[in-house]
Parts: structure tokens; sequence; C-alpha cells
């Protein structure tokens, strides 16, 4: 069967660069980096020089990056983190990953309102910020399920003004492929990213921590990454997460405008072929590979399980629990019905998107949804 991967926000492809700079390090140059002879020394080096490629792409210092074993890893490790170090309050946008969503939770904070386009309100933000002491404010950049690109610099502008000794965190794991974001979070005291979402291995991740950042590990043993995050390094997965970064950053211009016009087209077309069918937020606002649709009518679990059986791999916006739907958090604070949210589909395209993919979506959606509500 013929198979439309539509799914590149949930993990994408390993790219061939990637793979190509991990395999020596599996094998052969096994050293551990933390060691003194030439065999650390030469691990070292390599982790040193991906150091060096992953600063590049954030737009920090090489000695501000930490590695970490994924988004949810960093995420965590900003807000505990930064908390510990400097007590106060933890604020986050409401349609937040869950790894923040959760550590916010987990620490006692808040969350912050969004409009109905999925950008936090800064009416809302500013609000919260006047509320008490706050030691960090968390919104991410571009979302992971609608893919909403957050104002990001005009949030950092606010905490500035109204709570100056807070320190901004984004979570750019969603926003890595699609936005420059050394240039649209330099404004941000510390930045998240996940490998295995730009063509990079999955267990790998780093955090951008700006130097005058308090922050305190959650993770304690040989004092890796400056005592920042404990652990052997896994030399591999670095490796490999710093040659997909330098091949996305090279690439991307052109993928946005490529994977675009592709996103446009499965969009539009579904929309056109499927009644009642509904666009969530705005397209101009969100980025090049997401394309979001609710369809009134329709349960999206059970239209992902025909989807799958004609050969096309996408999303849902809501989660089985209990035996029962739920609808997306995300979806809830934009103010989406529940009906139309139940209904959500994420179709996310890639680097390895081809037109025949979207063929495919376009004849199999349709069918799905009209036997779905037959």
């Amino acid at each position: 069967m013929v198979t439309a991967y539509l799914d590149h926000a949930a993990t994408t492809p390993l790219r061939p660069e990637a793979l190509e700079a991990m395999l020596p390090f599996l094998t052969e140059r096994f050293g551990n980096p933390s060691g003194a002879h030439s065999v650390s020394r030469a691990a070292r080096r390599a982790v040193d020089d991906a150091r060096d490629v992953v600063a590049a792409g954030l737009g920090c210092e090489p000695g501000e990056v930490v590695f970490t074993g994924g988004g949810t890893e960093a995420d965590n490790l900003a807000l505990a983190g930064v908390v510990a170090a400097r007590p106060g309050r933890a604020l986050c946008s409401a349609v937040e990953h869950h790894a923040v969503l959760h550590a916010t939770a987990a620490l006692g904070g808040t969350t912050v309102a969004v409009g109905p386009d999925g950008v936090v309100d800064l009416d809302a933000l500013a609000a919260a910020l006047a509320g008490g002491p706050v030691s960090v404010v968390s919104i991410m950049l571009a979302n992971n399920e609608v893919g909403t690109v957050q104002r990001l610099a005009e949030v950092v502008a606010l905490v500035r003004d109204l709570a100056p000794g807070a320190a901004v965190h984004t979570d750019a794991v969603a926003a890595f492929p699609w936005l420059d974001v050394a240039a649209l979070a330099a404004g941000a005291d510390l930045v998240a990213v996940s490998a295995h979402k730009f063509g990079g291995p999955k267990g790998v991740g780093a955090l951008a921590v700006r130097r005058a950042t308090p922050l305190r590990p959650i993770l304690h043993g040989g004092g890796q990454e400056r005592d920042r995050r404990s652990g052997t390094h896994n030399v591999a997965g670095i490796v490999a997460m710093a040659a997909a970064m330098a091949a996305t950053v090279a690439d991307r211009a052109a993928e946005v405008d490529r994977v675009g016009a592709l996103r446009d087209r499965l969009a539009d077309g579904l929309l056109a072929a499927v009644p009642g069918a509904v666009e969530t937020g705005s397209r101009a606002g969100r980025v090049a590979g997401n394309c979001h649709l609710r369809f009134p009518g329709v349960e999206s679990e059970a239209l992902l399980v025909l989807l799958d059986d004609a050969g096309v791999c996408a999303a849902a916006g809501s989660a089985c629990a209990s035996g029962a739907l739920e609808p997306s958090h995300v979806l809830t604070a934009m103010g989406v019905p529940r009906a139309e949210a139940l209904g959500s589909l994420r179709l996310s395209l890639g680097a390895t998107t081809t037109a025949a993919d979207v063929d495919l979506a376009l004849k199999v959606v349709p069918d799905a949804v009209a036997r779905l509500r037959d």
C-alpha cells in the first residue's frame, strides 16, 4: 500500500546527513567525552563541534548550549531550574505543549489565556504578571498542534517592562523546521529544541541558556554541561542533531516555500471537497507545514483509523482518556466548540512530503469523512 506520511509534527524521518554523522559514534568512535585519554578526547571534540553548530542555529554562544534528552527535558529544566534558582511564579500560555503545561502546574504556576487565533492575550499576560513575583514566563514560538506563531518579541517586551526579574522561555520545538529561531527567539532567555522534529534522532535535544539566566540543575551527577545537566553525553545523538540542524537551516527558506505551496493545495482541496470543513486559525499566521482542519459530525479518532487503513498517516487534537474522547486543550483554549474540536485533523507536512502524498490525502480524506457521516 502507498503511504502518505503526514505527521511530521509528531516526528520526522531521519535526515541522511544525520545518519551519516552519527554512525561512526555508534561503532568505532565510542568514547566517553568525560574521559582523559585519546578515545575520549575524540568524542569530546565531536561534542564541542556539534555545540558550535547548535549555538549558531539557536542564536547563542556555544557555552550557553545545554544538551538534553529531548524537548521535554529541556522545557522542564528551563522552568524548574529557573524557579529553583529564583523562587517565584511560573506562567505559561494555555496552548503550550504538555511538557510546559504540566511542568508549570507542578510548580504551582498559572496559565494565560489566548485569543480565538491561538495567540497569547497580552492583556491577560499583563494581568498575570501583576499578580505577584514571577520567576519565568513560557510562551512557545510555534504551536505543535495548530501551528500558530506567537508574537514572541511583544511578549518579551511586556515581561521586561512589568516583571524585569523574570526569565522568558520559549519552546521552539515545533518552530525550528520552519522559522529562523536564532532571530525570532533572540530576546528569550531560554530556548528549547528537540532533534527528532527536524530530521535528527529521538532522545536528544538542547536548551539555550543565556549567561545571565539563573538556573539550577534538575539532574545531579558528574557535572557535565557546566553542572547544568549531568549524565554521560549521547555523542551519536548530539552529532546527528547538529548535522540535521545545519541541513535544516541551509534548506529552510526553500522548504518553507515548497512545503507551504503543498500545504495550501491540500487545505484548499479539502475545504472544497468536504462540506462543512473548517480551517483552524489563520493560515497566514501558522508555520508552513501545518494543515489543521475540523470536520463537524465526525470523531477524529475514527477518522484516523480509516485514514491509516487507506495509507494516510495523520494525527488529531483529541486524546482518548478513560474511554471518553476529550477535546484538545489547544482548541478548547481557542474557544472552538466541543463538537468541532472532537472532529479535528492535523495533517503536518515536512521535508520528505511530495505532491503524491497530497494527492493521496485529497482522495482519501473526503471519502473517509463521507463514510463516517453516512
